[in-house]
Protein backbone atom coordinates (compact mmCIF):
# COMPACT_ATOMS: atom_id res chain seq x y z
CA UNK A 1 0.00 0.00 0.00
CA UNK A 2 1.46 3.34 -1.01
CA UNK A 3 2.15 6.12 1.43
CA UNK A 4 -0.41 8.37 -0.28
CA UNK A 5 -3.13 5.75 0.07
CA UNK A 6 -2.32 5.35 3.78
CA UNK A 7 -2.52 9.13 4.28
CA UNK A 8 -5.82 9.26 2.35
CA UNK A 9 -7.49 6.63 4.55
CA UNK A 10 -6.06 8.23 7.69
CA UNK A 11 -7.49 11.63 6.76
CA UNK A 12 -10.80 10.03 5.79
CA UNK A 13 -10.96 8.31 9.20
CA UNK A 14 -10.14 11.53 11.07
CA UNK A 15 -12.73 13.51 9.08
CA UNK A 16 -15.45 10.87 9.58
CA UNK A 17 -14.75 10.64 13.30
CA UNK A 18 -14.86 14.42 13.68
CA UNK A 19 -18.09 14.69 11.67
CA UNK A 20 -19.82 11.91 13.60
CA UNK A 21 -18.69 13.38 16.89
CA UNK A 22 -19.99 16.78 15.84
CA UNK A 23 -23.28 15.24 14.63
CA UNK A 24 -23.60 13.39 17.93
CA UNK A 25 -22.93 16.61 19.82
CA UNK A 26 -25.47 18.58 17.75
CA UNK A 27 -28.15 15.87 17.86
CA UNK A 28 -29.59 15.70 21.38
CA UNK A 29 -32.60 13.77 22.62
CA UNK A 30 -34.39 16.01 25.10
CA UNK A 31 -35.96 14.43 28.17
CA UNK A 32 -39.44 15.58 29.15
CA UNK A 33 -42.25 17.33 27.29
CA UNK A 34 -41.54 20.55 25.40
CA UNK A 35 -43.64 23.38 23.97
CA UNK A 36 -42.36 24.54 20.56
CA UNK A 37 -43.79 27.81 19.25
CA UNK A 38 -43.24 28.67 15.58
CA UNK A 39 -42.86 32.18 14.19
CA UNK A 40 -46.39 31.98 12.74
CA UNK A 41 -47.87 31.19 16.19
CA UNK A 42 -48.45 27.45 15.65
CA UNK A 43 -47.66 25.42 18.78
CA UNK A 44 -46.43 21.81 18.96
CA UNK A 45 -46.24 19.84 22.21
CA UNK A 46 -44.37 16.60 22.71
CA UNK A 47 -41.10 14.78 23.29
CA UNK A 48 -38.07 16.00 21.36
CA UNK A 49 -36.47 12.98 19.66
CA UNK A 50 -33.55 15.02 18.42
CA UNK A 51 -32.52 18.65 18.27
CA UNK A 52 -29.57 19.85 16.20
CA UNK A 53 -28.41 23.03 14.51
CA UNK A 54 -30.69 22.52 11.51
CA UNK A 55 -33.96 21.07 12.78
CA UNK A 56 -36.01 19.67 15.65
CA UNK A 57 -37.75 16.30 15.49
CA UNK A 58 -40.70 16.21 17.91
CA UNK A 59 -43.08 13.35 18.71
CA UNK A 60 -46.60 14.64 19.45
CA UNK A 61 -49.76 12.83 20.55
CA UNK A 62 -52.10 14.70 18.22
CA UNK A 63 -50.20 14.84 14.90
CA UNK A 64 -47.45 12.25 15.28
CA UNK A 65 -43.78 12.83 14.43
CA UNK A 66 -42.91 16.26 13.01
CA UNK A 67 -39.62 17.76 11.77
CA UNK A 68 -39.44 21.54 12.19
CA UNK A 69 -36.62 23.61 10.62
CA UNK A 70 -34.80 25.72 13.20
CA UNK A 71 -35.38 28.98 11.28
CA UNK A 72 -39.16 28.52 11.72
CA UNK A 73 -38.96 28.19 15.52
CA UNK A 74 -39.60 31.14 17.81
CA UNK A 75 -39.11 29.38 21.16
CA UNK A 76 -38.58 25.97 22.79
CA UNK A 77 -39.71 25.77 26.43
CA UNK A 78 -39.84 22.75 28.70
CA UNK A 79 -43.41 22.24 29.93
CA UNK A 80 -44.39 21.91 33.57
CA UNK A 81 -46.70 19.07 34.55
CA UNK A 82 -49.57 21.47 35.24
CA UNK A 83 -49.35 22.95 31.72
CA UNK A 84 -50.15 19.75 29.81
CA UNK A 85 -53.28 17.59 30.14
CA UNK A 86 -53.55 13.82 29.62
CA UNK A 87 -54.33 14.32 25.92
CA UNK A 88 -51.06 16.16 25.34
CA UNK A 89 -52.78 19.54 24.96
CA UNK A 90 -51.69 22.83 26.42
CA UNK A 91 -53.73 23.88 29.43
CA UNK A 92 -54.64 27.50 28.86
CA UNK A 93 -52.77 29.72 31.27
CA UNK A 94 -54.92 32.16 33.21
CA UNK A 95 -52.71 35.13 32.37
CA UNK A 96 -55.44 37.59 33.36
CA UNK A 97 -56.55 35.83 36.56
CA UNK A 98 -54.81 38.41 38.77
CA UNK A 99 -57.54 40.87 37.78
CA UNK A 100 -61.32 41.11 38.14
CA UNK A 101 -63.23 44.06 36.66
CA UNK A 102 -61.73 46.97 38.60
CA UNK A 103 -59.78 45.42 41.49
CA UNK A 104 -56.73 43.16 41.67
CA UNK A 105 -55.80 40.24 43.90
CA UNK A 106 -52.66 39.01 45.68
CA UNK A 107 -51.77 36.28 43.16
CA UNK A 108 -48.38 37.27 41.67
CA UNK A 109 -48.21 38.51 38.10
CA UNK A 110 -45.24 36.63 36.66
CA UNK A 111 -42.56 38.14 34.51
CA UNK A 112 -43.73 37.96 30.91
CA UNK A 113 -47.41 38.03 31.87
CA UNK A 114 -47.75 41.70 30.95
CA UNK A 115 -51.07 42.67 29.39
CA UNK A 116 -53.33 45.51 28.33
CA UNK A 117 -56.95 45.82 29.43
CA UNK A 118 -59.12 47.83 27.05
CA UNK A 119 -62.11 49.49 28.75
CA UNK A 120 -64.86 51.57 27.17
CA UNK A 121 -63.42 54.59 28.97
CA UNK A 122 -59.73 53.93 28.28
CA UNK A 123 -56.69 51.61 28.44
CA UNK A 124 -55.01 49.92 31.40
CA UNK A 125 -51.45 48.56 31.04
CA UNK A 126 -50.01 46.03 33.52
CA UNK A 127 -46.42 44.75 33.49
CA UNK A 128 -44.89 41.81 35.34
CA UNK A 129 -41.42 42.95 36.44
CA UNK A 130 -40.64 39.73 38.27
CA UNK A 131 -42.12 36.90 40.27
CA UNK A 132 -43.78 39.13 42.86
CA UNK A 133 -43.79 42.71 41.53
CA UNK A 134 -46.19 44.27 39.07
CA UNK A 135 -46.57 47.86 37.91
CA UNK A 136 -49.07 49.54 35.63
CA UNK A 137 -50.63 52.71 34.33
CA UNK A 138 -54.26 53.46 33.47
CA UNK A 139 -56.09 56.43 32.01
CA UNK A 140 -59.04 57.55 29.91
CA UNK A 141 -59.08 58.22 26.17
CA UNK A 142 -58.53 61.94 26.89
CA UNK A 143 -55.57 61.30 29.19
CA UNK A 144 -57.27 62.56 32.37
CA UNK A 145 -56.65 61.34 35.01
CA UNK A 146 -53.44 59.29 34.74
CA UNK A 147 -53.01 56.70 37.52
CA UNK A 148 -49.98 54.55 38.22
CA UNK A 149 -50.22 51.22 40.07
CA UNK A 150 -47.76 49.12 42.08
CA UNK A 151 -48.36 45.71 43.67
CA UNK A 152 -46.12 43.35 45.64
CA UNK A 153 -47.34 39.79 46.25
CA UNK A 154 -46.36 37.14 48.81
CA UNK A 155 -47.49 33.55 48.25
CA UNK A 156 -47.54 31.51 51.45
CA UNK A 157 -48.81 28.45 49.56
CA UNK A 158 -50.60 27.60 46.32
CA UNK A 159 -53.92 28.57 47.95
CA UNK A 160 -52.93 31.51 50.18
CA UNK A 161 -51.57 34.84 48.95
CA UNK A 162 -50.95 38.23 50.55
CA UNK A 163 -50.16 41.51 48.91
CA UNK A 164 -49.99 45.26 49.25
CA UNK A 165 -49.80 48.07 46.76
CA UNK A 166 -50.47 51.66 45.82
CA UNK A 167 -52.50 53.60 43.28
CA UNK A 168 -51.37 57.20 42.76
CA UNK A 169 -52.57 59.62 40.12
CA UNK A 170 -52.91 63.14 38.85
CA UNK A 171 -55.47 65.13 36.88
CA UNK A 172 -52.70 65.65 34.28
CA UNK A 173 -53.24 68.41 31.73
CA UNK A 174 -56.90 69.13 32.62
CA UNK A 175 -56.60 69.31 36.43
CA UNK A 176 -52.90 69.56 37.37
CA UNK A 177 -53.83 70.67 40.91
CA UNK A 178 -55.78 67.44 41.50
CA UNK A 179 -54.19 64.25 42.83
CA UNK A 180 -55.09 60.97 44.51
CA UNK A 181 -53.45 58.16 46.45
CA UNK A 182 -54.82 54.78 47.49
CA UNK A 183 -52.58 52.44 49.51
CA UNK A 184 -54.16 49.01 49.93
CA UNK A 185 -53.71 45.51 51.28
CA UNK A 186 -55.14 42.30 49.85
CA UNK A 187 -55.63 38.64 50.80
CA UNK A 188 -56.52 35.94 48.25
CA UNK A 189 -57.69 32.41 49.01
CA UNK A 190 -57.35 30.03 46.06
CA UNK A 191 -55.44 29.87 42.79
CA UNK A 192 -55.74 31.25 39.25
CA UNK A 193 -58.69 28.98 38.46
CA UNK A 194 -60.83 29.49 41.57
CA UNK A 195 -60.38 32.15 44.23
CA UNK A 196 -62.01 34.62 46.58
CA UNK A 197 -60.40 37.95 47.34
CA UNK A 198 -60.57 40.53 50.14
CA UNK A 199 -58.94 43.95 49.79
CA UNK A 200 -59.07 47.20 51.74
CA UNK A 201 -57.41 50.58 51.58
CA UNK A 202 -57.65 54.28 52.27
CA UNK A 203 -58.30 56.60 49.35
CA UNK A 204 -57.28 60.24 49.59
CA UNK A 205 -58.10 63.09 47.19
CA UNK A 206 -55.80 66.13 47.13
CA UNK A 207 -57.04 69.33 45.50
CA UNK A 208 -55.73 72.89 45.85
CA UNK A 209 -53.74 72.03 48.96
CA UNK A 210 -56.67 70.34 50.73
CA UNK A 211 -57.18 66.61 51.17
CA UNK A 212 -60.10 64.36 51.99
CA UNK A 213 -60.03 60.61 52.45
CA UNK A 214 -62.30 57.62 52.90
CA UNK A 215 -61.93 53.96 53.84
CA UNK A 216 -62.61 51.54 50.95
CA UNK A 217 -62.90 47.78 50.69
CA UNK A 218 -63.78 45.09 48.16
CA UNK A 219 -64.87 41.45 47.96
CA UNK A 220 -64.24 39.68 44.67
CA UNK A 221 -64.05 36.19 43.23
CA UNK A 222 -63.18 34.15 40.16
CA UNK A 223 -64.26 30.64 39.12
CA UNK A 224 -63.39 28.75 35.95
CA UNK A 225 -66.52 26.78 35.04
CA UNK A 226 -65.52 25.59 31.57
CA UNK A 227 -62.61 25.28 29.20
CA UNK A 228 -62.97 28.91 28.14
CA UNK A 229 -65.69 30.36 30.40
CA UNK A 230 -65.19 31.83 33.89
CA UNK A 231 -67.49 33.61 36.30
CA UNK A 232 -66.26 36.89 37.75
CA UNK A 233 -67.56 38.90 40.69
CA UNK A 234 -66.15 42.28 41.71
CA UNK A 235 -67.16 45.06 44.07
CA UNK A 236 -66.07 48.51 45.17
CA UNK A 237 -67.52 49.60 48.49
CA UNK A 238 -67.14 52.92 50.30
CA UNK A 239 -69.02 53.07 53.65
CA UNK A 240 -70.72 56.25 54.78
CA UNK A 241 -68.26 58.76 56.22
CA UNK A 242 -68.24 60.93 59.36
CA UNK A 243 -70.78 63.63 60.12
CA UNK A 244 -69.84 67.24 59.36
CA UNK A 245 -71.42 70.69 59.71
CA UNK A 246 -72.20 72.72 56.62
CA UNK A 247 -73.56 76.23 56.27
CA UNK A 248 -76.69 76.73 54.17
CA UNK A 249 -78.47 79.95 53.26
CA UNK A 250 -82.28 79.77 53.37
CA UNK A 251 -84.86 82.46 52.74
CA UNK A 252 -87.10 83.17 55.74
CA UNK A 253 -90.50 84.47 54.47
CA UNK A 254 -91.51 85.72 57.91
CA UNK A 255 -88.60 88.12 58.11
CA UNK A 256 -88.00 88.64 54.42
CA UNK A 257 -84.29 88.00 54.82
CA UNK A 258 -81.88 85.20 53.96
CA UNK A 259 -80.67 83.35 57.02
CA UNK A 260 -77.53 81.29 57.44
CA UNK A 261 -78.14 78.02 59.24
CA UNK A 262 -75.85 75.12 60.23
CA UNK A 263 -76.88 71.74 58.80
CA UNK A 264 -75.42 68.48 60.11
CA UNK A 265 -74.68 66.09 57.22
CA UNK A 266 -72.93 62.79 56.67
CA UNK A 267 -70.76 61.74 53.75
CA UNK A 268 -72.72 59.35 51.58
CA UNK A 269 -71.68 55.76 51.17
CA UNK A 270 -71.96 53.83 47.94
CA UNK A 271 -71.17 50.44 46.46
CA UNK A 272 -70.61 48.95 43.02
CA UNK A 273 -71.46 45.26 42.69
CA UNK A 274 -70.26 43.76 39.38
CA UNK A 275 -71.09 40.18 38.35
CA UNK A 276 -69.96 39.04 34.92
CA UNK A 277 -68.53 36.42 32.57
CA UNK A 278 -65.05 36.09 31.08
CA UNK A 279 -64.51 34.29 27.79
CA UNK A 280 -60.91 33.13 27.28
CA UNK A 281 -60.60 33.27 23.49
CA UNK A 282 -57.06 31.86 23.54
CA UNK A 283 -54.06 32.01 25.94
CA UNK A 284 -53.29 35.57 24.81
CA UNK A 285 -56.69 37.27 24.83
CA UNK A 286 -60.02 37.31 26.62
CA UNK A 287 -63.34 39.16 26.56
CA UNK A 288 -65.24 40.15 29.70
CA UNK A 289 -68.79 41.40 30.12
CA UNK A 290 -70.92 42.32 33.12
CA UNK A 291 -73.32 44.84 34.65
CA UNK A 292 -72.45 47.04 37.62
CA UNK A 293 -75.26 47.64 40.10
CA UNK A 294 -75.02 50.86 42.11
CA UNK A 295 -76.16 51.35 45.70
CA UNK A 296 -76.17 54.72 47.45
CA UNK A 297 -76.74 54.87 51.22
CA UNK A 298 -78.07 51.31 51.15
CA UNK A 299 -80.61 51.96 48.40
CA UNK A 300 -80.31 50.39 44.95
CA UNK A 301 -80.14 52.75 41.99
CA UNK A 302 -82.04 51.27 39.00
CA UNK A 303 -79.33 52.10 36.45
CA UNK A 304 -77.09 49.10 35.67
CA UNK A 305 -73.75 50.17 34.19
CA UNK A 306 -72.40 47.93 31.40
CA UNK A 307 -68.83 46.74 31.93
CA UNK A 308 -67.18 45.61 28.68
CA UNK A 309 -63.48 44.79 28.66
CA UNK A 310 -60.93 43.20 26.34
CA UNK A 311 -57.73 41.58 27.67
CA UNK A 312 -54.66 41.28 25.43
CA UNK A 313 -51.31 39.82 26.43
CA UNK A 314 -48.34 42.00 25.48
Amino acid sequence: MSVFRILFFALLFIFSSTYLAQEKQDTIREKGIYIITKNDGVIYIGEILYNNAREVFIKTKKTGDIIIPKYEIKSIVKARETEINTEGELVQSEVFATRYFITTNAIPINKGDSYILWNLYGPDFQFGLGKNVGIGVMSTWVGMPIIGTLKYSISKSEKLHYGFGLLAGTGSWALPEWGMALPFGVVTLGDKKNNINFSAGYGAIIEKGKSDGRFLFSIAGFSKVGKKISLVLDSFIMPAGNYFNEEEINYNPSTGYNETIIVRKRKEGFALIIPGIRWQLDPNKAFQFGFAGLMVNGEAVPAPIPMIQWFRKL
